[in-house]
């Protein structure tokens, strides 16, 4: 049983080591007077259209992709919890 709760938690962090290492990761992308910016963990660090920043929608997308994230997220939650694996 307690072997379990180890399993689970080393799984916890290399997750998160796995997300430190995801914010390092930049890619830069432009095409027709656009350009974006996108980290490794799929946040938009910048984008700019015809070389205006557009902070408003950057935050936009990013707060969309957090909604996806936790529908996801709930779901596989759901889905592990059925398999009977514990603190999911």
């Amino acid at each position: 049983m307690f072997e379990k709760f180890k399993d689970l938690n080393n799984l916890r962090k290399t997750q998160s080591e796995i997300k430190k290492q995801l914010v390092q990761i930049f890619v830069t992308q432009s095409k027709a007077g656009v350009r974006v910016v996108i980290r490794g963990d799929k946040h938009i660090e910048k984008l700019e259209i015809d070389g205006e920043d557009r902070k408003d929608l950057r935050e936009l997308i990013n707060d969309a992709n957090k909604e996806v994230d936790k529908k996801v997220e709930k779901q596989m939650r759901g889905q592990l919890g059925d398999l009977g694996i514990p603190g999911l």
